[in-house]
């Protein structure tokens, strides 16, 4: 995967669907407990099956993992790491992540929050944001990766740079 960097941003272009669960396989392996990456993108695009994709990789086990659009929050308890699958579209207000538990990481976990934009100013800082975009044809995607400082340095080896 080649991409296009900037600062603390790569774009990976024109991915097929199969390389972007690949991407979400690498970004697997390399959470750590107190990560927070932020999946953001429009209807359909993606970001559910990449949340899968890290998910079962993570667990290393083809578990289930269904959306968390209305039960809001899912915790998987995976190897070497809790990890919390968020899915915000349908909250009312920013103020339900606290009552979520969404207002900060706790120790020995990671968050995975798809549509972080309602929670905008709710959510922890930093993290890795993710934005999938549309590519050359309905078959294809773009990621935008922004990289906080925690991901700065770990960011270019899992883009391939």
């Amino acid at each position: 995967m080649g991409g296009t960097r900037h600062g603390r941003t790569i774009v990976l272009r024109n991915l097929d669907l199969g390389e972007v669960e690949g991407f979400a396989r690498l970004l697997a392996g390399a959470l750590q407990s107190g990560d927070l990456v932020r999946l953001e993108g429009g209807l359909g695009a993606g970001k559910t099956t990449f949340a899968r994709a890290l998910i079962q990789s993570r667990a290393g086990a083809p578990v289930e993992v269904p959306s968390p659009t209305f039960t809001l929050v899912q915790d998987y308890e995976l190897p070497g790491l809790t990890l919390r699958h968020a899915d915000l579209y349908r909250i009312g207000g920013a103020d339900e992540l606290i009552d979520l538990g969404l207002d900060a990481v706790e120790p020995g976990a990671a968050l995975l929050v798809e549509w972080p934009e309602h929670g905008e100013g709710r959510l922890p800082e930093g993290g890795l944001l993710i934005r999938i975009g549309p590519g050359a044809d309905e078959d294809r995607r773009t990621l935008e990766l922004v990289a906080g400082a925690e991901w700065a340095g770990r960011l270019p080896a899992l883009a391939g740079g």
